[in-house]
């Protein structure tokens, strides 16, 4: 991608359902230009929008990362089994080519226990895992744009947070409204309104407040490489207790941070790294995690490919 289409594309990642006019207003270019530059991204799914539910919200959900290690010969057929199931958000090869990471959100402790008792135990190719439930995410870690706005023009962009959200509660019509953001974000109101069998104006009111309650998050997906990003990582972070929330919150606000969160297991933070190369991802460890008193311990596992993100299967992975 060129200089424009990248800096489109940061915009949707930081506002996956801005309108075209909008984009073109805080980028500086035309309406025109960037109807014309991020169509094709989206039609040949360089760029996808989706979006992702929060657990809180969803009390059968149970989010859990797995830390899989796997024969290296079978590793690529494992992620792609993994990839291929409904419930999980993330797959990510890490390391040197054994182990795998993934994200699931589980529906419910039978699933849990079948997934964890019976398929892993069943598959020959899996040495050995670990479990880590995913006990806080740290929103602020999604507002991330690869460096490619300023800090004015993300402002812009971000929603208006300044009334307290309303914490109301959900409506029938809400889990069809979710079922048809997952699979198209940028949807218009008319088919997601034909979707939920409502008013495009309902539709927007219960959107605005989904969103403003954090009841799911809007995202848009693109191989991080082609916006200069060129080295990943999975960070496994040993915090003082009486310093989690502090550290958390600090780490998934810095630009480099895409995820963020508190975890069950030896370690009780993991982070994402998003890095342009292995210099700037040095020295987020040793200058970003290095000030941070409350940090004991850093594990840090290279992302070599990811497979799924978001709940979104990477084009060629398979």
């Amino acid at each position: 991608m060129n200089e424009t289409d990248s800096r489109i594309a940061a915009a949707l990642l930081a506002s996956p359902r801005a309108s075209w006019r909008t984009l073109g207003r805080v980028l500086g270019i035309s309406e025109r230009t960037v109807v014309r530059r991020a169509a094709p991204l989206f039609h040949d799914k360089t760029l996808r929008a989706t979006a992702v539910r929060n657990p809180v919200w969803f009390p059968d959900l149970i989010p859990l990362a797995l830390r899989i290690r796997c024969r290296p010969n079978q590793i690529s057929a494992i992620a792609a089994t993994l990839a291929r199931r409904a419930d999980t958000i993330w797959v990510d090869v890490l390391g040197g080519g054994d182990e795998i990471c993934t994200i699931l959100f589980l529906y419910g402790p039978d699933a849990r226990n079948s997934l964890l008792l019976r398929d892993l135990p069943a598959t020959p190719a899996i040495q050995s895992w670990t479990s880590h439930v995913l006990l806080r995410v740290f929103p602020a870690a999604f507002d991330w744009s690869g460096g490619l706005l300023t800090e004015a023009e993300l402002t812009s962009l971000r929603p208006d947070t300044s009334a307290p959200a309303s914490r109301s509660a959900l409506l029938p019509l809400d889990q069809a409204l979710i079922t048809a953001l997952v699979e198209d974000g940028r949807a218009s109101y008319t088919d997601l309104a034909q979707r939920a069998d409502t008013t495009p104006l309902t539709v927007r009111r219960r959107l605005e407040a989904l969103v403003g309650d954090q009841v799911l998050r809007l995202a848009t997906e693109v191989d991080l490489a082609r916006l200069g990003i060129r080295a990943e990582a999975l960070l496994w972070i040993t915090v003082a207790p009486g310093g989690l929330e502090e550290t958390g919150r600090q780490l998934s606000r810095h630009p480099q941070v895409r995820f963020a969160a508190a975890t069950t297991g030896s370690a009780n933070l993991l982070v994402a790294v998003a890095a342009a190369d292995l210099d700037a991802l040095y020295h987020f460890l040793s200058d970003t995690l290095g000030a941070l008193t409350h940090i004991t311990t850093v594990e840090v596992t290279p992302i070599l490919s990811g497979v799924k993100r978001t709940g979104l299967v990477r084009p060629g992975s398979l």
